[in-house]
């Protein structure tokens, strides 16, 4: 059981208690019901690093700091895979043509604006929560993100004949599925109402974008889980924004 969720952890973000040295398919589709666990480990660190350290600098400089040191966190993974899908899908070609985009490893204009714009996006939004909610929000984010890749991976086909997605969509099932919403409900509902809206709206955007994407190419791949990832996280921070400004 650990062992899974080391595999997770490992796969997810930079930390790397357990070095493992030997992956299996079987292994990577155990690992997905740990995926929102992740999410906490990555939501806590960033929420202490907000409360500590963020009196000893101005808020737009502190903020930034935050966006960076969430994508340091887990080694622009899911940044990657967002500016991959971005080129994909805004390339106006074939979906056989999106998904040979997709795996390119270079950059292209699409992908790098849409970058530019979830960086703005994300500053934008930290800077304007209030110093309650920042760090509940901070947490929150991660925790929904990974519980929306889940979504991807568990209800939409894979979209390629083999990839590291592959084996996660291939044996995670619906079981993780379960596991993980029940970690994910236990991790957010003592946070209140904002968090209970962040993952209805997190969970909706999931299946939309998913629906949306599968309507295009015919499935997922793992580009676009790291795209839903780090779309729903910004969702997360508009929620809390708004629910700030109603004072929900």
């Amino acid at each position: 059981m650990m062992n899974d969720f080391f595999i997770a952890l490992q796969f997810l973000t930079r930390l790397h208690i357990v070095r493992q040295n030997v992956w299996s398919p079987e292994g990577f589709g155990r690992s997905v019901k740990y995926f929102p666990v992740v999410g906490a480990v990555i939501g806590s660190m960033l929420a202490v690093l907000d409360s500590v350290v963020n009196a000893y600098l101005p808020d737009h400089v502190w903020t930034a700091i935050l966006v960076v040191a969430g994508f340091a966190l887990t080694g622009g993974l899911h940044g990657d895979g967002f500016m991959d899908t971005f080129d994909g899908l805004f390339s106006g070609r074939t979906p056989q043509r999106m998904l040979e985009i997709m795996k390119d490893s270079r950059v292209g204009a699409n992908g790098v604006m849409a970058f530019g714009a979830l960086l703005l996006l994300k500053w934008s939004m930290l800077l304007d929560i209030d110093a309650y909610s920042r760090p509940i929000a901070l947490f929150i984010a991660p925790v929904i993100g990974r519980m929306a890749m889940v979504v991807g991976i568990t209800v939409f086909p894979y979209a390629r004949p083999e990839g590291i997605g592959k084996a996660f969509a291939q044996y995670a099932g619906k079981r993780a599925l379960y596991i993980a919403t029940i970690f994910t409900l236990l991790l957010i509902f003592p946070f209140g109402r904002a968090a209970v809206f962040s993952l209805a709206a997190g969970m909706a955007f999931a299946v939309l974008f998913g629906r949306y994407v599968t309507g295009i190419i015919g499935g997922l791949t793992g580009d676009i889980y790291g795209a839903i990832t780090e779309m729903t996280e910004l969702l997360v921070l508009f929620v809390f924004l708004i629910c700030g400004e109603m004072e929900l």
